[in-house]
């Protein structure tokens, strides 16, 4: 007897072939050139800084990181936005939509997210990128890796997840610029062959400095500017928009006024009676993590609390990864620390300073000791799940701030009011 997972999973190839053949048709007569952006994190924070580079040149795949989104994207749909209903709409409007719709930009720049087994291999072989820039490696949405391990197919789940990646250099024509900090991803680019390899290293940066609302980063002799926290790791998307700026001939933007930080990663907020937030809850994965643990170690602020929620989809290390972050946290020494969530409460906490911690299963709990503890002079900085992006927005000075928060749609509005939010 077939089981529910694979016949789930072979609908789902059949549905998203049947939306990629219409797609297919109208990314033909488009004909443009594809840059794809991909990692495990930090590609929507390059995304954003190549609509600096390029502008109205191209257009961008915002919102759209999977087979699906992809094809509903270079199609002008939307997509699935909270209807069951709506998929009746996709299914008809897909083939009418191919045969009169396409974009007109130079550019189509995608990200492309390598969540699922055979997904960015799905992706690749279609869309066969002039260039590819690949951000970093780790274990986000391990869960989804156990089986292949299990079935002997990989000796880690790191190195099934690098090997889902390395689908995108291997179909890319011209240039793979990568992270040469990753042993992973450079000892993978070290066996693809095709087109030309950058590798890219903190080597060049002189100077970092990050305040709660604004960040200052040199690489080489060229200092960037951005309004708000950037983690050190940015060097990597910067070196990455340089090198894709010297393929193409033309010199990197250094003015990034311009540029706009995505809802969730590393935002800054004026909070209620002078305290000052950070939100950074669109996702968590130790990778994320760990690069905004360092963030905030060398923001310059005092009284530094963080409130860290679950990571979540890390099937059988999930235990590990929790305890590892427990450490990470500890050695960190923030003045005070919040965690939300089972999986916090049973790994993370007994490795922490139990002085300085306390622990939640659900956010409003976290969110009734916030407003009662918070004396006005502290910076909170917020990461992870469990919808604590519904924690900030009770805590915002200005209500017209919550637009900027992410999962804003009236589904994840609901969730929250679920959980009291």
């Amino acid at each position: 007897m077939i089981s529910t997972a694979r016949v789930k999973k072979r609908l789902y190839l059949i549905v998203v072939r049947y939306f990629r053949m219409f797609a297919n048709i109208s990314l033909k007569r488009w004909k443009p050139r594809i840059i794809a952006v991909t990692g495990s994190v930090g590609k929507t924070t390059l995304l954003n800084l190549l609509e600096v580079q390029l502008g109205a040149r191209a257009h961008y795949s915002h919102n759209a990181n999977s087979s699906y989104g992809i094809a509903f994207d270079i199609l002008g749909m939307d997509g699935v936005r909270g209807s069951k209903l709506r998929w009746f709409y996709l299914f008809v409007a897909a083939p009418v939509r191919s045969v009169w719709f396409r974009h007109n930009e130079e550019f189509f720049v995608v990200e492309i997210d390598g969540e699922r087994p055979k997904e960015t291999e799905f992706l690749a072989s279609w869309l066969q990128p002039e260039v590819t820039l690949w951000v970093s490696v780790g274990r986000t949405h391990a869960v989804y890796f156990d089986g292949q391990v299990k079935a002997g197919l990989f000796d880690s789940v790191d190195e099934a997840i690098v090997h889902e990646f390395s689908y995108l250099p291997k179909y890319t024509s011209k240039l793979v610029a990568f992270n040469g900090e990753s042993e992973l991803i450079v000892r993978t680019m070290e066996a693809i062959e095709g087109a030309e390899k950058v590798g890219v290293t903190d080597a060049l940066v002189t100077d970092y400095k990050v305040w709660p609302d604004k960040t200052k980063i040199t690489v080489g002799d060229v200092t960037y500017v951005f309004n708000e926290p950037m983690p050190g790791e940015v060097y990597t998307q910067l070196a990455l928009l340089a090198e894709l700026a010297k393929y193409l001939g033309e010199p990197a933007v250094t003015d990034l006024t311009a540029y706009v930080q995505p809802p969730g990663r590393s935002n800054f907020f004026e909070g209620k009676n002078g305290v000052r937030l950070i939100d950074s809850t669109y996702n968590a994965h130790l990778i994320s993590v760990q690069s905004i643990i360092d963030l905030y170690k060398d923001m310059q602020t005092e009284h530094k609390w963080i409130v860290i929620g679950d990571i979540v989809e890390q099937g059988e290390a999930e235990a590990e990864e929790h305890a590892k972050l427990g450490r990470l946290l500890r050695e960190a020494e923030f003045e005070r620390y919040v965690l939300v969530g089972r999986r916090t409460q049973k790994y993370t906490y007994p490795e922490m300073d139990a002085d300085r911690t306390v622990t939640f299963l659900h956010p409003k709990d976290a969110l009734n000791y916030l407003e009662t503890e918070l004396a006005g002079n502290e910076t909170v900085l917020f990461k992870g799940s469990q919808y604590l992006e519904g924690v900030v927005e009770h805590l915002l000075a200005d209500p017209h701030d919550i637009a900027k928060l992410p999962r804003q749609e009236p589904a994840a509005k609901k969730r929250r009011a679920k959980w009291g939010l």
